[in-house]
């Protein structure tokens, strides 16, 4: 099976050895993103709704780059420093994604890059055509 990397400057580059996502046979598997603003690099806004919200925004763009939509998510996993921000998580969420909702993780977890509050990953399911 082939694997094809998908790159969009519509979503933060990569900050280490990875792809924005891979693509191999009707998956894509978007990388972690977290808060970063395309255009400056650094993390947006101090509210976590903001926050939230561009996370889903760069997840967004990927999905986009690679041909599809969040609507094709059949899975995203969140990673939160503070898990009393699950609720706002799924609130946003909703404004992201519609029924059916894609499998989902939330975890706890004690840092992550660049001093984000989050982080989401995602796995996109993209049949190709013929």
């Amino acid at each position: 099976m082939s694997r094809e990397t998908i790159h969009t400057e519509a979503a933060p580059a990569a900050i280490g050895p990875y792809s924005q996502a891979v693509r191999a046979g009707d998956f894509v598997y978007i990388s972690g993103q977290i808060p970063l603003d395309p255009q400056t690099g650094e993390l947006v806004g101090a509210d976590m709704h903001s926050q939230v919200a561009r996370v889903f925004e760069n997840l967004g763009a990927v999905a986009e780059a690679a041909g599809g939509t969040l609507a094709d998510a059949v899975r995203i996993a969140i990673y939160l420093t503070d898990l009393s921000h699950f609720a706002l998580v799924n609130e946003v969420m909703t404004q992201y994604l519609s029924e059916p909702y894609p499998s989902r993780a939330a975890l706890g977890v004690a840092a992550l890059p660049n001093g984000a509050a989050v982080e989401m990953d995602a796995v996109l399911y993209l049949p190709r055509e013929g």
